[in-house]
């Protein structure tokens, strides 16, 4: 049991809604900090996919290449003219994505106020093994984003700007849509990329086990498609490049599973 005096309902309530409050406050200052440096971060960050020489497309040409295969790659040429259709589409649009974004950047310090609150319940043994809890959050996170940045939203970009049914129909998108399908990208990615911790908690208190999670393999795995399908263009290439990591991560969180179900019966 910890060590300070015992709070109230309400005193938890309060301490509760000071923790939120404080990481709200740190997800609007990421936003005002990107909202202001808001031509840097769509030109060099958010359109870097509307350039030929991307990283991501001169490694696909290399590749290629190297094998001796054609690439449209190695020849790339994306229309990067966007088109805003509202009057304040562009402004609504950087508030939003600053918001975003924003929240990203955040996500360790959230996790820090979130553990501030838990630990005062945990005991001195669990407060010790939370300790790399944040680390390992932040980690998934990063990966996430890397991947979701140099994999799936270049992939994305490229089979929608090379997707034409018949000549007659020109793509030109809007920006917003645009932005939109990056932002969403990189937050979904994000979030399934966390998917270890979020089976180490539902492990801890009891709502699933390995056994469960081993049983509803195949069913993940039709799950697992679904989401790639989601998150990506609709090729099958993409959506198995998206489904591996996805389904390594989901057998990773049955072998984190099974550690926490063999301690707590040690411990039992």
């Amino acid at each position: 049991m910890s060590d300070t005096k015992e709070m109230s309902f309400l005193d938890h309530l309060e301490e509760l809604r000071w923790h939120l409050v404080r990481s709200t406050i740190c997800v609007f200052l990421f936003a005002i900090i990107l909202f202001v440096f808001q031509k840097q971060v769509y030109n060099h960050f958010l359109l870097a996919h509307l350039e030929s020489d991307f990283a991501t497309y001169q490694w696909f040409c290399e590749v290629f290449t190297k094998i001796g295969i054609d690439s449209s790659f190695c020849n790339l040429e994306l229309n990067s003219k966007l088109q805003s259709l509202s009057p304040t589409n562009q402004l609504m649009n950087a508030l939003w994505t600053s918001f975003i974004l924003g929240a990203i950047l955040a996500f360790p310090y959230i996790i820090w106020e979130m553990m501030k609150f838990i630990m005062p319940g945990l005991t001195p043994k669990e407060r010790q093994k939370s300790k790399g809890f944040i680390f390992i959050a932040t980690f998934l996170l990063i990966i996430g984003l890397l991947f979701s940045y140099y994999v799936i939203a270049p992939m994305s970009v490229y089979f929608f700007y090379n997707y034409q049914i018949t000549d007659a129909i020109v793509n030109n998108f809007q920006f917003d849509s645009y932005i939109g399908l990056i932002t969403n990208t990189l937050l979904g990615v994000s979030i399934v990329f966390e998917l270890p911790l979020v089976v180490y908690f539902l492990t801890k208190i009891g709502l699933i086990t390995p056994e469960f999670l081993k049983k509803y393999r195949k069913h993940a795995l039709v799950l697992v498609l679904i989401v790639a399908a989601v998150i990506t263009p609709p090729d099958v290439a993409s959506q198995i490049i998206v489904a591996i990591p996805i389904l390594i991560l989901y057998e990773i969180s049955i072998w984190v599973s099974r550690i926490i179900v063999k301690k707590q019966q040690k411990e039992a």
